[in-house]
């Protein structure tokens, strides 16, 4: 199969999985950019995210929800790691060390879904 052809296969299959067909390109091969049920933008011939800059915007403030929801995800699967270490634990001393780990972890969690806005 031809690259061409399966970039168009690429392509068919995001439209068979509910993805749509967006006004953009890629900046990398101008090829059409999808939106994905989850509401990422997708470039099917690159195999890669894209992310949209608007006007007057830093590529910073663009990638800041992604960066956020990447972070929140992880400190959610460490207090989940902390939560089943707490359980197993008997030594007071170690409880109490996973206790602040998991009470900074929550910390951290609210500061981050407060940023998310």
């Amino acid at each position: 199969m031809s690259n061409k052809s399966k970039d168009l296969q690429s392509m068919a299959d995001l439209l068979r999985q509910g993805a749509t067909l967006t006004e953009h390109s890629c900046p990398a091969c101008a090829s059409p950019i999808f939106r994905l049920k989850s509401g990422e933008l997708w470039c099917a011939k690159c195999q890669k995210r894209v992310i949209v800059v608007r006007e007057g915007q830093t590529p910073e403030e663009a990638t800041k929800p992604i960066v956020l929801g990447k972070l929140e995800s992880t400190v959610l699967t460490k207090i989940q790691e902390v939560e089943a270490k707490i359980k197993e634990e008997k030594d007071p001393a170690q409880l109490e060390k996973l206790s602040n780990t998991l009470a900074t972890l929550l910390e951290n969690l609210e500061k981050i879904k407060k940023m998310k806005g």
